[in-house]
């Protein structure tokens, strides 16, 4: 499993040099669970392995990329979209985007493209229902007249 925002947290402040207790505080646990949390965080494999990657490291690596190294928002992009719709599959198919932005995206776009079971309005239920009575109740289409030249007339 991937290393999670919380995780990344607390092996961050464990690498700045806090106890685990501290470090579990700082990435947002219960400060009356943080002590249980950060023992358990710290024998997550991910963690360990995070934690080993950026020990052995050199000093001078930032573990995180810096605001000039990530991509930054374009608003001028943002802004050609006029739908929510079309903003969303954009921001879904950006390969520069990060990943958990994407999947957010892609989350909020699910409404969008495919409906729930069950879930639409009384009016679409109704129509639904009145397809399949179409049967011997229906009105019968109108005659095809023809004229006496063997012109079909409407």
């Amino acid at each position: 499993m991937a290393l999670t925002g919380k995780k990344r947290a607390f092996a961050d402040a464990v690498l700045a040099g806090k106890s685990n207790k501290d470090g579990a505080i700082a990435a947002g646990y219960s400060a009356k669970t943080a002590s249980a949390a950060g023992s358990r965080l710290v024998k997550d494999p991910d963690v360990a392995i995070y934690l080993q990657a950026m020990r052995q490291a050199p000093v001078n690596a930032a573990p995180n990329p810096t605001p000039a190294e990530r991509p930054a928002f374009d608003l001028n992009r943002a802004l050609q979209h006029s739908d929510p719709k079309s903003f969303l599959l954009a921001a879904m198919n950006d390969a520069a985007l990060d990943e958990k932005l994407r999947i957010d995206a892609a989350k909020a776009l699910m409404p969008f493209v495919h409906q729930k079971p069950g879930e639409g309005g009384k009016k679409e239920q109704r129509e639904d229902a009145a397809k399949g009575l179409a049967g011997r109740f229906a009105p019968p289409p109108p005659p095809h007249l023809v004229a006496s030249g063997g012109k079909k007339v409407r």
